[in-house]
């Protein structure tokens, strides 16, 4: 895809040894789980996932959503153990990578190293982003804020059609996401979709005026990068 960057035949021949299997798993599966160690880091190939921790009560806030070409894990090959949780929204296919295998990609190819650098600060970025949210705009810039920001990223890997998008997740989902109850995310919704700049029918997720959504979520739109694909 043109928004990932190439591999050199070096390093693609490393990435085919690195890899060890391929997983196809079920919606609802819990792929990482909080807590816990996980032997393997994971790259999305098929289908959507997300990010999440639990308080006890069974509270829950997402943190972020995994589409294809994501990467998932590495933060139990830094800490040991996964500080959060990772589950399946939809079917997914993920690509296998055994975690004791990964000091091999950072000692004897640095361009690479420097990717799974860069996946780890544009993570960071987007959670600085869902903070500023949740902390700081108001409910409809939040919402309008999350829904372009999952629209470009399914744009960049062709999983948009024009102007529309089938989203697998639900209304409680964007709840969760934006530390919001299901009825005030509900209200909000009805509130951005009267700007006439959205419509979201059933998972059906149509922007009707992109500027005009952008000014409400106050979002700035990425300029053109290549990104890494792991």
């Amino acid at each position: 895809m043109e928004v990932l960057r190439d591999f050199t035949p070096q390093e693609l021949d490393f990435v085919r040894s690195f890899k060890s299997g391929e997983l196809n798993i079920e919606a609802g599966t819990s792929i990482l789980l909080e807590g816990t160690n996980s032997a393997y880091l994971y790259t999305v190939l098929v289908g959507w996932a997300f990010r999440h921790k639990t308080l006890p009560d069974g509270r829950r806030q997402i943190l972020n959503f995994a589409i294809p070409s994501d990467f998932l894990g590495l933060q139990g090959t830094v800490a040991d153990e996964m500080q959060h949780s990772v589950e399946a929204l939809t079917d997914m296919t993920l690509c296998i990578f055994p975690r004791e295998k990964l000091w091999d990609l950072y000692t004897t190819f640095p361009a690479l190293a420097y990717d799974v650098t860069w996946l780890a600060a544009r993570e960071e970025q987007i959670l600085d982003e869902s903070l500023l949210s949740v902390g700081r705009r108001t409910a409809i810039e939040r919402m309008a804020w999350l829904f372009l920001h999952l629209f470009v990223r399914a744009q960049e890997v062709a999983l948009t059609k024009g102007n529309t998008i089938q989203f697998p997740f639900t209304q409680q989902h964007v709840a969760d996401t934006l530390g919001m109850s299901l009825v005030h995310a509900n209200k909000t919704l009805k509130k951005l979709s009267a700007t006439r700049t959205m419509r979201w029918k059933g998972r059906a997720f149509e922007i009707l005026d992109r500027d005009g959504l952008a000014r409400i979520a106050n979002f700035e739109f990425p300029g053109e990068h290549k990104r890494p694909f792991i």
